[in-house]
């Protein structure tokens, strides 16, 4: 068993860490207030053929694994964890669908652009009345002719603001259930479409979160993504990787709040001394590092076993499951390990721990990937 990172996995690592330290880090404070969406920052990262990394580089991609896409991600949420969902949802919910279900010709018309960073990924798959429950969809998609006509409403999607075209999930077939859900690829300046950006959000401010309206939107029939009634199958393999990019990004918000916490630590001095010299806060921050390593451990594991082609469903539920818990845990520590400046915003930390309250959400719940976990250990058998 080999822990150590490729030459091209550690080049892609200081590439990002410079990058981020660079040009993301410098200015998420003030997008924290100001909720302004860095679109420089993605046309930089497209410059540096980043947008499309894990694909073929048939289709404009990088042709890297899984564990590098992870590895940019927790490196771009330790600068700017705004920053790290954008790209995420990008490969993991946006590109991803397309390349795993898509036809060469859909690869090729929407695929290539997403790998250029000519536009955003989105998926639109939560609802008001179908998040944990997804197979739970009222969206609908008729069949009138060669064209669908799809009504519904979709909320909390990631990037529709700045995506070209998005896939989402339709019942097709009412009598059939969770197998009568659809997926289908939809322009966003189709009539009747219509972007709604106005959540007031707790963390990850400058991240673009949407609500998404369609009223008797027309597509074309060969927009449907894979096979009818595949729709349901398709989002669950989509949210299998992206828990992969929200436990990367859980590891990179808590590397940083971690690190602001030891450097404090070191400098802060109480009865005479530095307070990293009290075992009371030393304890913190070494259980601090080893819940970090272990949940960075766990994510590189599912990704490695997705690049392997094995089943990584439940590696991949434990390791956002685990990392998302102790992403909280750790950024609560370093606000006490802070003391009353942790609570202020001059110190970052009150920001981090805003934005990885979203972690035990997105992608599944908590209580959700329990579910899952206990569905692969075999607890439903009979």
């Amino acid at each position: 068993m080999n822990f150590e990172l490729t030459t091209e996995q550690k080049m892609i690592r200081n590439l990002v860490r410079d990058f981020a330290e660079g040009e993301v880090a410098p200015g998420a404070e003030e997008r924290d207030r100001t909720g302004r969406f860095p679109r420089e920052i993605f046309a930089k990262m497209a410059e540096l053929e980043l947008m499309g990394l894990p694909f073929p580089e048939k289709y404009g991609g990088g042709g890297a694994d899984t564990i590098s896409f992870a590895i940019v991600v927790e490196e771009l949420s330790r600068a700017d964890a705004s920053v790290g969902i954008t790209y995420s949802a990008h490969i993991s919910l946006g590109a991803a669908p397309i390349y795993l279900f898509g036809t060469e010709e859909q690869k090729q018309r929407y695929l290539v652009p997403l790998c250029r960073g000519e536009t955003l990924g989105a998926f639109g798959l939560t609802e008001p009345g179908a998040g944990s429950d997804a197979g739970g969809t009222r969206t609908t998609a008729v069949r009138d002719g060669d064209e669908w006509v799809i009504n519904g409403t979709k909320c909390f999607i990631t990037n529709a603001s700045y995506a070209k075209f998005l896939a989402l999930t339709a019942v097709t077939d009412k009598s059939k259930g969770k197998r009568g859900i659809s997926a289908i690829i939809v322009p966003t300046d189709a009539p009747g479409f219509r972007v709604l950006a106005n959540y007031e959000k707790m963390g990850l401010k400058s991240s673009n979160t949407t609500e998404l309206i369609l009223e008797n939107v027309r597509v074309p029939v060969e927009n449907l993504l894979g096979k009818e009634g595949e729709g349901f199958k398709q989002f669950l393999a989509t949210l299998d990787g992206g828990r992969i990019g929200i436990g990367a990004m859980a590891v990179g918000i808590a590397q940083a709040a971690f690190e602001r916490a030891l450097a404090y630590a070191k400098q802060r001095r109480q009865f005479g001394q530095a307070i990293s010299r009290f075992q009371a806060i030393q304890f913190k921050l070494a259980d601090m590092a080893m819940k970090i390593e272990l949940a960075r451990n766990m994510v590189y594991k599912a990704a490695w076993l997705k690049d392997q082609g094995r089943p990584f469903t439940k590696e991949a539920a434990m390791a956002k499951l685990y990392a998302s818990e102790i992403c909280t845990e750790v950024c609560h520590q370093a606000i006490q390990i802070h003391g009353g400046y942790g609570y202020m915003r001059d110190y970052q930390v009150e920001r981090l721990y805003r934005d990885a309250r979203l972690l035990e959400i997105g992608e599944g719940t908590s209580e959700v990937q329990r579910m899952v976990i206990a569905r692969e250990i075999g607890c439903l058998d009979d």
